[in-house]
């Protein structure tokens, strides 16, 4: 039986090169100087079995490989990475800050592989028992000028122009499905800005009782 959920979830979002991982480490490291503790994490593969998955799906060696075979490796990745990591931490009352989740598989493997997106979201809520996020941050760019500006590619960034903008779109529409749960940012707008919106959301749900503070990294 899953236990409560009484810590934070802040999931990071959108198509390669808008930045997650920056912006992950920025929130994470002024939650820290706060006094929260943080879980900063990843998918896929931030465990053990979660780094033999990532390697099959994004090793350009994998070579071809079904879209259904690839949709069951990420959902377990999630399946293990929520039993492992997000939900002891969400349970023990810290702030998991986690680059992508659910809406990945849904955007990529559901819209992006073209397999359908309601298919694919059951299949992901199931592996995750439902957990949802209590704030999603889309970090919303052209494709064209982030994942097709990338030199070096793994196996999904290779995966073709018109996979990526059914995936940007796909995470569009599943912010604008749940308004409430979602903050979308131009990933092309001044770093400041968007730490500072990030900041603003988050201290919210935690209820802070200081403002979101210096905008510096």
């Amino acid at each position: 039986m899953m236990g409560p959920v009484t810590g934070l979830f802040v999931v990071f979002e959108g198509g390669d090169g808008v930045g997650k991982s920056a912006q992950t480490r920025w929130l994470a490291s002024w939650l820290e100087e706060r006094g929260r503790e943080v879980v900063r994490t990843f998918e896929p593969g931030d465990t053990v079995a979660g780094k033999t998955i990532r390697e099959i799906v994004l090793s350009p060696s994998t070579g071809d490989l079904s879209p259904r075979a690839e949709t069951l490796l990420y959902a377990a990745d999630k399946a293990h990475h929520v039993y492992e990591v997000v939900r002891p931490a969400l349970a023990r009352g810290a702030v998991v800050v986690c680059d992508r989740f659910v809406d990945s598989a849904i955007a990529y493997q559901g819209a992006g592989r073209e397999l359908g997106v309601d298919e694919v979201e059951r299949i992901n809520r199931w592996a995750t028992g439902d957990l949802r996020p209590d704030v999603t941050v889309l970090l919303d760019l052209d494709p064209e000028r982030g994942v097709a500006t990338m030199v070096e590619k793994d196996r999904l960034e290779d995966a073709g122009d018109d996979l990526h903008h059914r995936a940007r779109q796909c995470f569009l529409d599943l912010a604008a499905r749940d308004p409430e749960h979602y903050l979308v940012l131009d990933a092309r707008a001044p770093k400041e800005d968007n730490i500072a919106a990030i900041r603003a959301r988050v201290a919210a749900l935690l209820e802070l009782s200081d403002a979101p503070g210096s905008m510096t990294p």
